[in-house]
Formats: structure tokens, C-alpha cells, sequence
């Protein structure tokens, strides 16, 4: 059950193809493999997880990233399984699935970045992947041939949508969704897709998420703005503070459309809306999270700096304690506290520290504050919405990180996961 998830309608990006189909990856013989094919006009950067144990696909994709210096002509997608904890055999077989793909397709190899998504340390079917990729290759060449009969924009959007379904694993809904801008009088698209619902606290990423511009953009502006808004968004989320193995965030921009580069008037409007497309995702991430019912967040001002803000934010979003609390709708303030003062911030004074259940005032003053009760912060925790602003009275920056709570049916979907 997804909380409140309402993205805005997504557009096609001129300079991608997209092939969805089932490799018999699934179990429920649902869609599991994704093939993007870009222009060859495309530029891509993209960001990974720092977990020690990421999977093959993120090594693979590290390593062609430095030698293709941005110049990817495909994306290979497959969820159902992680190809994670699988040593060098799950390289080997990632680089032969980027080798068939590069073979069909007619690109190098190193163009092709491979992506995984699933259950860790199992090694990927081969043949069942060989023959899938045969299959979407096929398709995106038959397509080229009959373009008549993908010609109406409802059917060039059903490849979207087929995409962000076929990426997905727990999650019970695709997140979709675009944003269009004006640079220099023509119109500049920005559509992106993200999985996740569990193993959610991305560091440098998340779970799968693409997104893909119209724009021509080179590859250090294209870089800097993704490190920017995942900072804010994919950066700034967590259903249970686990950091995935295969976590990517891939930003491409193919090349097609208006030229844009930081140094232009335009640059903010771009941004602005690259990172609504990224907040939305992310945010769609927590409102599908394993089990939720609420989706919450969690604003810190009053920092020295972003990091101790968002540490304190962190503290509070991933405390089972708060999590099962707000599940509960049980306004226990002194969860809260406990979880404020376990981030180890130092010389933090308690006295100058403020904290807010929406807009009604709960601590202030190393107290209560006056006028609270429990029945004021329980009609708070009582929406499928909480906001939770603490304010720690020592300077003058913030940050925001939002969560999800702590479900019965969390347990209950992690624990029959493999099952």
C-alpha cells in the first residue's frame, strides 16, 4: 500500500529506446529485464553505492564508465536477482551479458552498462538472461523497422511505463515521472524511473534509479548536477538504514535537443527541475516502502553544518523505536530525544534544542513545552503525513531526510522474502 503516491504524468525522451521483457528471471514470470538503447549522441554519468560488498554490475559499470569517458549507447537492467556475492564469476558473466547485448545491438562493449536488482548471492541464469536480451535486441530492431506502429505518443509511453514496471522487485507501484522546462524558447524533457522499498539508506545512490534528458550537456556539468540533487533526494532517504550492494543513480543526457551547459541563465531552471524529478522519485521510494503506512519527514535546522543536521535527521529516521512509535500514532516525545541525543553531536546544549509534531510545539527549553499533550501530538501522529521539525539552536544551516514507519508487514515481507 503506498502512501499518498501521486507523480506527475511522465514524457518519452527523444534519444532512448526502451525494450521490456520477462527472462524468467521472476518466479511470477513478470517482467524482469529492461534494455535502454541511447543516441549515439548521449552523454552519462552516474553515481553507486559504497557498500564493500557491491555487486558485480557495479564493478563492471565503475570500470567501463572510466574507459567509455561517458559515451554509453546501452543500459541492461534485470531485477529478480542481484548478481551480488558472487566473486569473480558473477564479473565474468555480468561482462558475457554486456558482450551479447553489445553483439546485438552493434556497440562496444564497454557502452553497455549492466544493472542488477534482487536477491543476493546467486549467480544470474545465463542462458535464461542470453536469450532475453536476444529477445528486447530483436524488439528494438523490429521497432526501427515498423515505426508506424509505435507512432502515437500513448504507445512510445507504454515503453516507459513497461520499463519502470519491469525494474521493480517488492515494490508494489512503478514510480514515473517528468518534467519539462523551456531553455533558450524549445522545450527541454527530463523523465525518470526509480525501484525500492527495502534495504533503503542509499550513500552516493539508490536502490535503481535513470533518468534520462532530452538536453545536450557535457559530461562534467551533467556529472556535478547529479552529484547535486542526489544529495537532496536519493541522498536524503531510509526505510531501514541499509545501505544495498547494487545501488546506481544514472543520469544521461542523449544529446538530441537544446544545448545547455552551467554557465547559461537557464542552468538554475534545469536544475530546479532535474531536482523535483529526483525528489519525487526518492520521495516515491519512502511513500512505497516495504510496509508502510505514513510517510514522514524528518526537517533538523539549527546546525553547524548539513552533516550534523542530517545525522540528527538520520538518528530519528532509522530509530525502530520512532519508527514503530509513529506506526502506532503514539506521540511519544522521549523517543525522539533519545534519538536526537544518540547522534553524538558534540556540545550540543539540550536547552536551545526546539522539536515540532507538525506545528504543535512539544519540546523546548530541556522540557516539555507548555501546552503540549498527548492528545495534541497524537492527532499529529494520527495522518498518513507527519512532519518532524527539530530546530538545534546552534547555527544556521538544515537539512531534511524522510522515512516511512515500522510495519507489522515490513517484518512480515523481509522474512518471506526468499520464500
Amino acid at each position: 500500500m503506498a502512501v499518498n503516491l501521486d507523480l506527475a504524468p511522465a514524457a518519452c525522451v527523444a534519444g532512448v529506446e526502451l525494450a521490456t521483457v520477462s527472462a524468467g528471471l521472476k518466479a511470477d514470470g513478470t517482467a524482469d529485464m529492461v534494455v535502454a538503447m541511447l543516441a549515439d549522441t548521449a552523454v552519462t554519468t552516474a553515481v553507486f553505492t559504497q557498500n564493500t560488498f557491491c555487486a558485480a554490475p557495479v564493478t563492471l559499470c565503475r570500470e567501463y564508465l572510466n574507459v567509455n569517458g561517458g559515451a554509453v549507447r546501452a543500459l541492461l537492467i534485470n531485477s529478480g536477482n542481484a548478481n551480488a556475492g558472487t566473486g569473480q564469476p558473477g564479473i565474468a558473466m555480468a561482462r558475457g551479458h554486456c558482450q551479447a547485448l553489445a553483439s546485438a545491438l552493434s556497440v562496444p562493449v564497454e557502452s553497455v552498462l549492466p544493472f542488477s536488482t534482487g536477491v543476493i548471492g546467486q549467480l544470474l541464469p545465463d542462458e535464461r538472461m542470453r536469450a532475453g536480451i536476444a529477445r528486447a535486441a530483436s524488439e528494438l530492431a523490429q521497432r526501427g523497422v515498423d515505426q508506424a506502429s509505435d507512432s502515437t505518443p500513448d504507445a512510445a509511453l507504454k515503453y516507459w511505463d513497461d520499463a519502470a514496471r519491469g525494474i521493480m522487485t517488492t515494490d508494489t507501484h512503478p514510480k514515473l515521472t517528468s518534467q519539462v522546462v523551456m531553455i533558450a524558447g524549445s522545450p527541454v524533457t527530463i523523465t525518470g524511473m526509480a525501484k525500492g522499498a527495502g534495504m533503503i539508506q542509499p550513500n552516493m545512490a539508490t536502490m535503481l534509479s535513470y533518468v534520462f534528458t532530452d538536453a545536450a550537456i557535457d559530461l562534467k556539468d551533467l556529472s556535478e548536477a547529479l552529484r547535486s540533487v542526489v544529495d537532496v533526494s536519493f541522498n536524503a532517504i531510509t526505510v531501514d538504514s541499509d545501505t544495498s550492494t547494487n545501488d546506481a543513480c544514472v543520469l544521461v543526457a542523449t544529446g538530441v535537443g537544446e544545448a545547455l551547459d552551467s554557465t547559461q541563465v537557464e542552468w538554475p531552471t534545469f536544475m530546479s527541475a532535474l531536482t523535483k524529478v529526483c525528489t519525487d522519485l526518492a520521495q516515491g521510494i519512502i511513500r512505497d516502502a516495504e510496509g508502510a503506512t505514513k510517510f514522514i519527514s524528518v526537517h533538523v535546522s539549527g546546525g553547524n553544518d548539513t552533516a550534523e543536521c542530517k545525522r540528527v535527521a538520520y538518528a530519528i529516521a532509522n530509530s525502530p523505536l520512532v519508527k514503530t512509535a509513529m506506526f502506532a500514532s503514539d506521540a511519544n516525545v522521549g523517543r525522539l530525544l533519545m534519538a536526537i541525543g544518540k547522534a553524538d553531536i558534540k556540545d550540543l546544549d539540550a536547552s536551545g534544542v526546539t522539536v515540532r509534531l507538525g506545528d504543535v510545539l512539544a519540546f523546548e527549553n530541556a522540557g516539555i513545552a507548555s501546552g503540549y499533550t498527548e492528545e495534541r501530538g497524537a492527532a499529529v501522529m494520527s495522518e498518513d503525513e507527519i512532519d518532524v521539525h527539530v530546530d538545534l539552536g546552534r547555527g544556521a544551516t538544515a537539512a531534511s531526510v524522510y522515512t516511512s514507519d515500522l510495519s507489522h508487514d515490513y517484518v512480515s515481507i523481509n522474512a518471506d522474502y526468499r520464500s
